[in-house]
Order: C-alpha cells, then sequence, then structure tokens
C-alpha cells in the first residue's frame, strides 16, 4: 500500500519547535506517512534527518499591504462587534520616516477603510490570495505541488504572508489543508493571515475563540488537539541531574535558584530595572541567611545590551543562562530555535525553584513541573516609556482565561519582593493547583499527547476521503 503523503509547511522558524524538534515526525512515520518538510527557514533540516523541499522566494509587496490593512480592519471589526476598546492596543505603530514608508501606510490605511466590517474583510480575504497568485511564489509552488502531489498540507504557524501563496496553490489543486494555531494568545490579536479547510487549536477555549472571531469556519473543521510546545517537559531523557546542569552553567550547589524569565523590548521596556529589582531582594534575603541565586534567561529575541549593567553590578548572584537559539538573519522572527534549547529550557525549570516573569506563558512550563511563577505587576521609577505599563499587558484578552486571581503570585510592587519570593519557596501547592487549572483550561490534556492527537485527527480527514469542504463564502 502507497504511503500517504504529507508537507510539513515552515514559513517561518517558529513551527521548528513544536514539529521538528518534538517526537512529531516519528509519530506520523509511525502511522504510515511519507512526511517532507516544505521548508521555508534557513534551518538545514536535513541535519536532523528529516526530507525537505526548500521553498525559496517572497509574497508580493503588495500581499503585504493588504495583510497589514486585513489585521488592522478586523482589530477595527472586533472593537466595534464586541465594543471592546483593548482590541486597539494590540495594533502596532507604524513609522512614517520616508517616503516609501509614508506611501506604504496610506495604501493600508486606504485598504482598511474601503474593506471594512464582515463584507469588506470577505473581499479583502479574497484579495490577499488573488494578489499572491500573480506572483512567482504561488507559481513555484504549484510546479511543487503538482510533481510531488501530498494528500495533505500542513502548517505550523497561521500568521506569516509567506504561507499564504504555498497553501493557495494547495487549494487550487485541491489537496487538502490545515493550519495549527501557534499560540495561546494569537487569535484575539487578529494575526489570522492564511486560510485552510482545517484547523487545529489547543483547546475547548480556543475553539470557542475561533468560532468567536472568524464565525465563517464550520465548527466540524476545527480539531481541538493541545500543543506540542508541551511535550519535551514529559521527556524523561532530556532532564540532567543537578550536579551535571550546575557544572554545566556554573551555577552553586550550595544555592537555591529562581528563574528570572525575559521579555522581549516591546512587551516589556522595563524588563532590565525589574531584574535588578529581584537581584536586590535576592541580596537582601542572603544578608538573612538564604541562599539564593537567579538564573536569567532572557528573551530569545532580545538581544540588546539593557542587561549588561545589571548583570555586572550582581554578578554574585545573577548567572545568565542564554538560550540556544541561532540568529539566521535580522528579523526577530529570523532568529530560530535550536533542538538543544528544547533540554536547556526543560533543566532550567527543573532546577529553579519558581520563575519570575511578566504575563509569559512560562507560568504553564513551570506548573507542569508543580512550581510556582511571579508575575511583575508595577511600575518602576523613570520608567522607559510613560505610555507603557503592565496593567495594559494584563488586560490582554487571553489573560481573561485565567480560572482564578491565585493562579500566579502577584509582584504588585518592588517592596513586596521578598516576602513573596520566601512565599514561593515555601508551600505554594495551592497556587500550583491554580495554575495547572488554568493550563488545563488553555491546552487539552494530557499535555505530552498533542502530537498524537494531530496524526489522528489528519488521518481521519484523510482517511474518510471526504470532498474538499468549503471554508466560508469567501471561497
Amino acid at each position: 500500500m502507497k504511503k500517504k503523503k504529507i508537507f510539513i509547511l515552515l514559513p517561518d522558524g517558529v513551527g521548528l519547535r513544536n514539529f521538528a524538534f518534538t517526537s512529531f515526525v516519528e509519530i506520523g512515520k509511525q502511522k504510515g506517512w511519507e512526511v517532507v518538510f516544505w521548508n521555508q527557514t534557513s534551518f538545514d533540516l536535513s541535519e536532523l534527518g528529516f526530507k525537505e523541499i526548500r521553498l525559496t522566494g517572497n509574497p508580493r509587496a503588495k500581499t503585504d499591504l493588504l495583510k497589514r490593512a486585513k489585521i488592522n480592519a478586523e482589530l477595527d471589526h472586533f472593537t466595534d462587534k464586541f465594543r471592546e476598546p483593548v482590541y486597539q492596543t494590540y495594533k502596532f505603530p507604524s513609522s512614517n520616516i520616508g517616503l516609501k514608508k509614508t506611501v506604504k501606510n496610506g495604501i493600508v490605511s486606504f485598504y482598511k477603510e474601503k474593506y471594512k466590517g464582515e463584507k469588506g474583510l470577505h473581499k479583502l480575504r479574497n484579495k490577499l490570495k488573488a494578489s499572491e497568485k500573480k506572483g512567482p511564489l504561488y507559481k513555484h509552488c504549484k510546479e511543487i505541488l503538482e510533481k510531488e502531489r501530498p494528500d495533505y498540507v500542513f502548517c505550523t504557524n497561521q500568521r506569516p504572508v509567506t504561507a499564504i501563496g504555498p497553501l493557495t496553490a494547495a487549494e487550487d489543486l485541491g489537496i487538502p489543508t490545515g493550519t495549527f494555531i501557534f499560540s495561546w494568545d494569537n487569535l484575539p490579536k487578529a494575526t489570522m493571515v492564511v486560510e485552510t479547510d482545517h484547523y487545529f487549536v489547543w483547546s475547548e477555549y480556543m475553539k470557542n475563540e475561533l468560532q468567536k472571531y472568524y464565525p465563517f469556519i464550520p465548527a466540524e473543521n476545527i480539531h481541538i488537539t493541545g500543543s506540542p510546545q508541551f511535550e519535551p517537559h514529559f521527556d524523561e531523557s532530556l532532564r540532567k541531574s543537578r550536579e551535571v546542569f550546575f557544572k554545566e552553567n556554573n551555577l552553586d550547589l550550595r544555592k537555591d535558584y529562581l528563574c528570572f524569565s525575559g521579555d522581549d523590548v516591546t512587551t516589556c521596556p522595563d524588563d532590565h530595572r525589574y531584574l535588578q529589582d529581584m537581584a536586590e531582594a535576592v541580596e537582601n534575603l542572603n544578608q538573612e541567611g538564604h541562599k539564593l541565586g537567579i538564573i536569567f534567561r532572557r528573551s530569545p529575541v532580545d538581544l540588546s545590551g539593557r542587561y549588561d549593567k545589571v548583570l555586572e553590578k550582581y554578578s554574585e548572584i545573577i548567572t545568565p543562562i542564554a538560550p540556544k537559539w541561532k540568529k539566521a538573519g535580522d528579523n526577530w522572527n529570523a532568529i530560530l530555535p535550536t533542538k538543544a534549547d528544547l533540554e536547556l529550557q526543560v533543566n532550567t525549570i527543573l532546577h529553579s525553584k519558581a520563575v519570575v516573569n511578566l504575563a509569559s506563558s512560562m507560568v504553564f512550563d513551570f506548573a507542569i513541573f508543580d512550581k510556582p511563577c511571579l508575575y511583575l505587576n508595577y511600575e518602576v521609577d523613570n520608567k522607559q516609556d510613560n505610555d507603557w505599563n503592565p496593567r495594559k499587558v494584563y488586560n490582554f484578552i487571553h489573560f481573561r482565561s485565567m480560572p482564578s486571581h491565585n493562579s500566579v503570585i502577584w509582584l504588585n510592587s518592588k517592596e513586596e519582593i521578598e516576602a513573596k519570593l520566601k512565599l514561593a519557596l515555601n508551600d505554594t501547592s495551592q497556587i500550583v493547583s491554580e495554575a495547572k487549572h488554568w493550563f488545563e483550561k488553555i491546552n487539552l490534556q494530557p499535555a505530552e499527547k498533542a502530537s498524537e492527537r494531530i496524526w489522528e485527527s489528519i488521518d481521519g480527514l484523510t482517511n474518510n476521503r471526504l470532498p474538499r469542504p468549503p471554508l466560508s463564502d469567501s471561497q
């Protein structure tokens, strides 16, 4: 019997962690699939022993402008439809420095105003695909698909404009398609750039979100699977002993460590100040007789020097352990994860007592290991950006999924950090229990079975040989 063939479309590097560095490919092979990565990244997947077809070329400039217009138009539509101004905070301000940027912004504004509301967005979705069909990337993709004839094209990320051409080519050839919704916060942000036959989501909660924001997607085309990103936490082979991990990373075996998980500059412009506040608190606790240190894991996409002075001043307390990501370009999405970083992250969590950060999903990673998360929730003095404050971040829609305010320990001022760190080092079973309830709401359990559930869904779709379902009236 001929094997079924799947193309796993990697439009950017964020899907590597979920689908190249986990057991996802191996599970597919065991189910009888020929797995081929349709790779638009600079990462050489052949180094991992995977089959890949390199896909080069860029989307049309017009398509990117239409994408920007669609996102802004959707956020305006969500604002009006749900009477909720928070959607406007998801917009990124565009620079008007230079004639070229001014012209582009003018075009985006024109399309945004022209294609308002449900009917306008219906036309804008069509225009995105129509634009790409005129470009060389679409034609190249169609040639590959006509030659290879995969049974399914699975996109690892719904956000990149680079995925529109490949998926539209598959649609035109009658090849079924699906996309994975990459992150727990993506849907309210209007990051649904691609259209596919089927959608793979983390949970019932996310399925309801998808139907709320995109009511034209039939419920039967949405598959609840969980996210593979948490699977490495359950892989015992990745775990190292305390002695080995400490030796590899110059940690002091006499100390207990707290992890400070950094954010990017946009999410938290004052992150280095928070790290300093935490270091001062740890210094005071150590003077009281505690033996504590801080592991600093910066955001992989933050390559700035803003932490340097703090790291130098508190070198006896803070040990930086940089994520093992690979810089393959100048843009944030050209900084790619590596398989080695999965092991590093797992052991950082395993050998830390708790994590401190601002609004990160690391709360779920630590909850898996029965460890608490402390959320920064105060403004520093002389902050970098007067328009920014942490309450803006916690007001985002995805934090409304938190079933209990006690799912984390809140750091509401610099002065209470010491007391809250003491709390985190003692009995936090109730806090961890609430965090786990939150995780269960966000991600289908058992979390380590996400890859298997995705394959079961794809198997069912292709085995049934159902006719290609209509996605929406925009097709």
